[in-house]
């Protein structure tokens, strides 16, 4: 038995996009994962997840639900380390409001930090956070000085045009539910009884385990089928951000497994590997998806993107393997396969 496999870690979220292929990984390099899913009834989804290589003998699953915070401490009992990917449901069906999405997100955060800290075994809690909540912008708009990095912050009281309510209510529910998370790195005296790191995550793209084409997914390739209700994500994104900064799902769950295997490490650091403008994600489908008519309403506008630094990660020996032109490939790779990419 290997020293990964007498290491335990915790995903919160365990059967959803990023927490599954995250839970694929750890299982891979040989971990013992307790992984948190809403719903133990669900055959589906615990069902994909016991057919894992490796999860007969190293994956325990348990229910818990971020509306009901509590849960989540059996399965964080004994872990050194714990993933919280899961997040409130952010549908267009959901049956909750914007705020309950909100004070969800944020009491999920605290209660989850608290089990670390009672549970004396973790040693690092890794918040898989959005770049959403990193906004540049200022009372006035964009300015010249405007950089993507981890000194920003999504102004609370920021007025969106784009975007349906339940992306708002993500949005804002990312930010609150960040800083909570690394209000944990402020303990006060020498004893630190937690190290928090946030990942401040671009939009993911790529393959998926699931068995349809995750959100993020659909929403990368929104403008290729122009699909309103996807592609209203990407006019938000761009219109918080400056342009979309886009991820790998390969290279997003590396960077979580970066962050806990490195000996000491807290704070936020920003991932991403691009960040085109919604006109260059056009301009690079009409040139290599040239059989999908794009209507011109989705192709976005002619204007200079928002820099960015995601190089407080890489100065710590991270290395991104997918560039955008990988991302959106993959992206529509899944699209296709899924049937959620079709010619008209």
């Amino acid at each position: 038995m290997g020293k990964q496999a007498s290491t335990k870690v915790c995903v919160t979220g365990g059967a959803g996009y990023i927490g599954s292929w995250l839970v694929k990984k750890l299982l891979e390099k040989g971990y013992t994962v307790h992984a948190t899913l809403r719903n133990l009834d669900d055959q589906l989804k615990v069902g994909l997840l016991k057919s894992l290589p490796g999860a007969d003998t190293r994956l325990v699953l348990f229910q818990a639900d971020i509306y009901k915070p509590y849960e989540f401490r059996y399965a964080i009992q004994g872990c050194e380390f714990v993933f919280h990917v899961a997040t409130p449901q952010q549908t267009a069906g959901s049956s909750h409001s914007s705020q309950e999405i909100v004070e969800a997100a944020i009491s999920g955060v605290r209660s989850i930090a608290e089990s670390c800290i009672e549970s004396q075994s973790v040693k690092r809690l890794i918040y898989t956070a959005s770049m959403l909540a990193s906004s540049p912008l200022t009372k006035d708009g964009f300015n010249l000085k405007s950089c993507l990095n981890e000194s920003n912050w999504t102004p609370s009281d920021i007025i969106f045009t784009h975007g349906f309510e339940y992306m708002r209510a993500y949005t804002i529910s990312k930010t609150l539910a960040e800083k909570e998370a690394l209000r944990y790195n402020e303990n006060p005296g020498d004893e630190k009884l937690l190290e928090v790191v946030t990942l401040t995550c671009g939009l993911v793209g790529g393959e998926t385990l699931l068995p349809y084409v995750p959100l993020s997914v659909e929403v990368m390739f929104s403008q290729l089928i122009g699909k309103p209700q996807t592609f209203e994500g990407l006019e938000l994104m761009e219109e918080v951000m400056g342009s979309v900064p886009v991820v790998h799902i390969e290279d997003v769950c590396d960077a979580h497994i970066f962050c806990m295997e490195k000996p000491s490490m807290r704070g936020r650091f920003l991932c991403a590997a691009a960040n085109p403008t919604i006109r260059e994600m056009a301009t690079y489908f009409l040139e290599n998806e040239s059989q999908y008519q794009m209507p011109e309403e989705f192709m976005g506008e002619e204007k200079k993107g928002i820099a960015y630094d995601s190089s407080k990660l890489v100065k710590l020996g991270f290395e991104y393997k997918y560039d955008m032109k990988k991302i959106l490939d993959d992206s529509v790779k899944c699209g296709r396969r899924l049937g959620s990419i079709f010619l008209h």
